[in-house]
């Protein structure tokens, strides 16, 4: 039975990536919720033998390990030098009101919330880069399952009524006092970015992609056992710190070779690697303890927490993008791509009814990808 289980875990997010090119619901609920959902039904109904508990643990390592370096394969460092001085001003705004609104609500419930510096440095994480960063950071901090699931449900619900907010009355409400977007503003020197990379699978089972797939596995698989090797020099929950930064700036650092950078469907291989964690550890939660009393309460500080993290960031970045007089499009969408990922920019500029934003947002995305780590690992221990 243990072995039919472990196969499912890769089995069952194959699948839903697949079946995510045919049927535009499984996109529109999420694939991550998909597998949150499926895993905690797992993990509930008795069929997860005692005996893989510790393969369950390892194979979250690894999966982490090596989704995060071919998530960062698809950027390009050299290109963020390009982007408009205002998109650039726009990013540093954003990161820095999400910064202060963490340390406000780390204050204003450390005495409620557990480990709240773990979830902290799990706020950064997530809204600079998403999923990734915050499972990443979750393993990097060696965060308690169950307290990973509340976090990111919690998160979930906000940031979709959020996104729900930047598609339909942001752009009224801000624009009343930010200035309008003008076409003349458009950078010239913006590079070329696919959006295809970030918003489907297709080309992930393409046959002609099997190749380069393979290539970028292949130098994840370096990347990892480095990143495993360093382990050997720390003691306690600093050994996954040290593995989950590692294989960030050597991610980083192989997608400034072209042969990698160049690799099509890297970033979906990764993502099925994040999605692969999320339903292992997912499987692992009890949800009777999730749900009892004392997880309730827990669970409403936790709503508390990050509603104010996510609303007080938007907020705060609105107030700062008006004293650096950032237009209101470019606002929205470096909020999009910071609290949501690359793959709700062009949804939002699509709203927006301005296409010359996606390229800025998304390559605002996978920066947040490359520096999500490193801002929520420091934050945390900062905070600790």
């Amino acid at each position: 039975m243990g072995i039919i289980i472990i196969a499912s875990y890769f089995l069952i997010p194959a699948f839903l990536l697949f079946y995510s090119t045919k049927m535009s619901i499984i996109n529109k609920i999420g694939i991550v919720v998909f597998c949150y959902g499926i895993g905690l039904v797992m993990g509930n109904i008795s069929i997860i033998p005692d005996s893989i508990s510790g393969i369950q643990g390892d194979l979250m390592g690894v999966t982490i390990l090596l989704g995060i370096p071919l998530v960062l394969f698809s950027e390009n460092v050299l290109k963020w030098i390009k982007m408009a001085k205002t998109t650039f001003i726009s990013l540093l705004l954003g990161v820095v009101s999400v910064i202060v609104l963490v340390l406000v609500g780390y204050f204003l419930f450390r005495d409620s919330i557990p480990e709240i510096w773990k979830i902290s440095g799990m706020m950064i994480g997530v809204y600079t880069g998403g999923t990734p960063n915050l499972a990443a950071i979750a393993r990097g901090l060696a965060v308690d399952e169950e307290l990973y699931i509340l976090t990111h449900t919690a998160e979930l619900v906000i940031g979709a009524l959020i996104l729900l907010f930047l598609i339909t009355g942001a752009q009224p409400l801000f624009g009343k006092f930010l200035r309008p977007y003008k076409k003349s503003e458009e950078s010239k020197t913006q590079p070329d970015l696919d959006i295809s990379d970030f918003e489907n699978y297709e080309g992930f089972f393409k046959r002609e992609n099997f190749l380069g797939i393979l290539k970028a596995f292949g130098v994840a698989v370096t990347i990892f056992g480095i990143g495993y090797g360093t382990t050997f020099l720390f003691e306690g929950d600093a050994k996954d710190t040290a593995a989950v930064l590692t294989v960030t700036t050597l991610g980083i650092g192989a997608s400034l070779i072209p042969g990698i950078n160049r690799i099509k469907s890297s970033f979906q291989l990764g993502m099925y690697f994040i999605y692969v964690f999320c339903i292992i550890v997912a499987s692992k939660a009890d949800l009777l303890a999730l749900f009892n009393v004392e997880n309730v309460n827990l669970m409403v500080h936790l709503l508390l927490y990050i509603a104010l993290v996510i609303v007080g960031s938007l907020l705060l970045h609105a107030l700062l993008s008006w004293i650096f007089k950032i237009n209101v499009d470019e606002f929205i969408i470096t909020s999009t791509a910071l609290s949501n990922s690359p793959p709700f920019v062009p949804v939002v500029a699509a709203a927006l009814k301005n296409k010359e934003v996606v390229i800025p947002g998304m390559i605002i995305g996978v920066i947040g990808y490359a520096i999500g780590n490193y801002l929520g690992v420091a934050i945390a221990y900062i905070l600790k």
